[in-house]
């Protein structure tokens, strides 16, 4: 992981959940989905101002293949991922993270 992007300790928490799912569902699933979401940091540091608003600040970047989000807010010393959010659950639970 980049060392110019931290993590609220829930959204870790939330990717390990996602990679352990995927892993036990089907053997190297959790692999390929950790590979997307580390492309999609890159994306984000790269270009922290791209991905969609989606609340205030926040902005959510849409992982392909999976039906994730990593949603964000861009700040001075780099993005600060709040939740790598399951698509298919209820929207805007991470609004009070910072």
């Amino acid at each position: 992981m980049s060392p110019g992007i931290s993590f609220h300790r829930l959204a870790r928490l939330e990717l390990l959940d996602a990679v352990d799912f995927y892993e036990e569902e089907d053997p190297g699933l959790g692999r390929a989905f950790l590979a997307i979401f580390e492309a999609g940091l890159q994306r984000i540091e790269l270009n922290p101002e791209t991905a969609a608003v989606v609340r205030g600040s926040a902005r959510s970047l849409h992982l392909r293949r999976f039906p994730y989000s990593i949603v964000y807010r861009p700040t001075d010393s780099g993005p600060r991922i709040l939740a790598v959010m399951n698509q298919r659950r209820r929207p805007f639970y991470w609004r009070d993270r910072s």
